[in-house]
């Protein structure tokens, strides 16, 4: 029996994490075991804790397209941004 070709353990793939913006605009991070997250000022620290999560691995991020609402009690809920829904909430620092 082969086992080159097989599938690796779950254990030894890196995470999965989506990034993504809340209703608010905030950058949400978030795991796709929903164990692991947060809300980040932008986007480019939103990639840096993914970055540091996941060791740096390439391709363990998912863009989110509609809103992506921070959930560490189980898994992040998606929705489709309405069409009628434009005004968004924006943070200064």
């Amino acid at each position: 029996m082969d086992n080159n070709n097989a599938e690796p353990p779950s254990c030894l793939r890196p995470p999965l994490f989506m990034i993504g913006q809340d209703g608010r605009g905030n950058w949400v991070v978030q795991d796709q075991n929903g164990v692991r997250g947060g809300l980040f000022v932008d986007r480019a620290e939103a990639l840096r804790y993914v970055r540091f999560e996941n060791g740096n691995q390439p391709g363990a991020v998912v863009t989110v397209s509609g809103v992506l609402e921070l959930d560490l009690n189980g898994k992040p809920t998606t929705a489709a941004r309405s069409a009628g829904n434009t005004t968004r909430e924006r943070r200064v620092a």
